[in-house]
């Protein structure tokens, strides 16, 4: 029988999910719609919290797959500012 995750395990799929919406949404800008950012920052805000919820040393784990979002994301704010 398969192990539950852990939070930290739980955490980093949820990052890497987050990097899959923001993938779709770049795809969706590329193509010339138009997309609504405030989910994206309500769940990242969660993220967050989730993040700071763990053991420090179980949070430093995650800082690049949390850098590497946040490069996703801010190439996405450019996209979305440059119209």
């Amino acid at each position: 029988m398969p192990q539950p995750a852990t939070h930290a395990e739980a955490v980093h799929a949820a990052i890497e999910s987050m990097g899959g919406t923001v993938l779709v949404a770049r795809v969706l800008v590329e193509g010339g719609r138009q997309v609504d950012l405030e989910g994206l920052d309500r769940d990242a805000t969660a993220l967050c919290a989730a993040v700071l919820a763990l053991r420090p040393e179980e949070g430093r784990l995650l800082r690049p797959a949390l850098e590497g979002l946040l490069r996703q994301v801010n190439e996405l704010a450019a996209q979305v500012a440059r119209g």
